[in-house]
């Protein structure tokens, strides 16, 4: 729970990211940009520290809150670069909204502790999959901006998203292809070297994680041969890419769920 961080500071930082994130979301249409961008730095800032404090505290900690909070993380990373390439991006309120949320759920449950890791290799494996979870959490959002986008186009009304809808459309698959290509890393690094990361006895398994990460990554490939070879677009596009993205939230945060929250075993 909350006491389980390593030290005061970190349920400080905590909660100052969740904060300065909830400013931003409630108060963000009464922002200058330079003051939205400032808050916005702030609070990633915050967040980045919080991760960190969890990740390399001793013991570090990880679970399906702090996986999510991460993921938020790299989206709102990727937003506010991209914010600096197309100022017109209006998508702040929400991902902020994410963040403190995203932040507040990461200090309920704080995940499991890790006092030995088997392989030096595992943080690095970590990693690529949370990053896969990153990029296709960043579709999904471009995904939902290209949706509205559309919707406005057709009813001829004023469009919010603020980019043009092919350009939406654009940045989503790029986001799927690259999330493709590390989701598809790291199924293929833990079929190979399981044992190696996880340890003797520990090799790949069909659990749940696993089968639904594989489900996952066949709808992401269908999404992209569909785009391919059929000219997969708008509407349907999403739609897959939101079942994907779905399979995967299953795969790894919808099990640790299930182990930490409901069965309690952390």
């Amino acid at each position: 729970m909350i006491l389980a961080l390593s030290a005061w500071w970190g349920l400080a930082i905590a909660v100052g990211a969740a904060l300065a994130y909830a400013v931003l979301a409630l108060a963000a249409p009464r922002l200058s940009l330079g003051a939205t961008r400032a808050v916005l730095l702030a609070a990633w800032l915050l967040h980045a520290l919080t991760l960190t404090e969890g990740l390399l505290g001793q013991p570090p900690r990880f679970g399906f809150a702090p996986a999510l909070s991460m993921t938020v993380w790299l989206v709102l990373t990727v937003y506010a670069i991209e914010s600096r390439l197309f100022p017109q991006l209006q998508a702040h309120w929400a991902l902020a909204g994410l963040g403190s949320a995203a932040v507040v759920l990461s200090l309920i449950f704080p995940g499991s502790s890790y006092h030995v890791i088997a392989s030096p290799w595992l943080p690095l494996h970590w990693a690529l999959g949370i990053a896969s979870y990153g990029l296709f959490a960043a579709a999904v959002v471009h995904g939902w901006l290209m949706t509205r986008s559309e919707r406005s186009i057709r009813s001829a009304a004023q469009t919010d998203a603020g980019v043009p809808l092919l350009t939406l459309e654009r940045l989503t698959f790029r986001f799927v292809e690259a999330g493709f290509v590390l989701l598809s890393a790291t199924l293929l690094v833990g079929w190979l070297f399981a044992e190696t990361l996880y340890g003797p006895g520990l090799a790949w398994k069909w659990n749940h994680k696993t089968i639904f990460s594989v489900l996952a990554w066949l709808v992401f490939a269908g999404l992209l041969a569909g785009r391919a070879q059929l000219g997969w677009r708008g509407r349907t596009a999403v739609r897959v890419l939101y079942l994907g993205s779905g399979l995967l939230l299953l795969g790894y945060v919808g099990s640790r769920f299930v182990l930490e929250v409901i069965l309690k075993r952390v």
